[in-house]
């Protein structure tokens, strides 16, 4: 933390131990001033509605209003405020969207005080204030191997129609009849027609030729 600002920060937690130790915490480190503690999202909203305050430190999971949300009306609502997310969780379910609500810091609770402090001098400078573990998820996230679908042929192989194509990567996928059925919004015995019509254009006699005819001609997509 520069020498030259004091944050003012709140803290938004919906366990009270937990809430009072960061509170704590915080109370010991230079250059920070908690002027704030909420117990749920609702109350974090209206704390910064009042307060002002340059950061708010926000759990994910609370009641009437969870921490996702809350980022999403604050940073709507009071741009100043930037949101540091202090939570247990890392998964992908809870640290996407709390980025996407406009959240600019990400650590999980085993964040040491310098992590802390480190992070909101981020923010506060405009830089992004994640800890190492979340940017190796991001980096991991984002350098993942994008597996894009088979690009069917011009014209489908052997004059099959494109609800026999359908079908057919149906068939590969291994769905059953009444499955196919469900998916295309058409009877059993439609289904059966259409597999009995593409297996005699194709020269098929069973439905492991059939997947394999599909992955063959680009059809369909093999497992894996």
């Amino acid at each position: 933390m520069t020498a030259r600002t004091v944050a003012r920060v709140v803290v938004a937690d919906d366990q009270t131990v937990v809430r009072e130790g960061i509170v704590m915490l915080l109370g010991l480190l230079p250059g920070i001033e908690v002027v704030g503690s909420a117990a749920d999202g609702e109350e974090a909203v209206r704390m910064v509605a009042e307060l002002a305050p340059d950061v708010v430190l926000m759990d994910l999971r609370m009641p009437r209003c969870d921490g996702v949300e809350a980022t999403r009306r604050i940073r709507a609502d009071h741009p100043g405020t930037q949101i540091v997310v202090l939570t247990t969780y890392a998964d992908d379910d809870s640290l996407f969207p709390a980025l996407q609500a406009g959240a600019r810091g990400y650590l999980t609770k085993d964040a040491d005080s310098d992590e802390i402090v480190r992070a909101i001098d981020d923010v506060l400078s405009g830089e992004a204030g994640l800890s190492p573990k979340i940017q190796r998820r991001l980096l991991e996230r984002f350098t993942e191997p994008v597996r894009t679908p088979p690009q069917p042929p011009a014209e489908p192989p052997d004059g099959l129609t494109a609800r026999e194509v359908e079908v057919l990567r149906l068939v590969a996928e291994g769905r059953s009849n009444p499955e196919i059925a469900r998916t295309l919004h058409v009877s059993t015995a439609t289904v059966k027609t259409h597999i009995n019509n593409l297996f005699a254009k194709a020269g098929l006699r069973d439905r492991p030729q059939a997947i394999h005819y599909a992955y063959r001609h680009g059809l369909a997509q093999p497992p894996g």
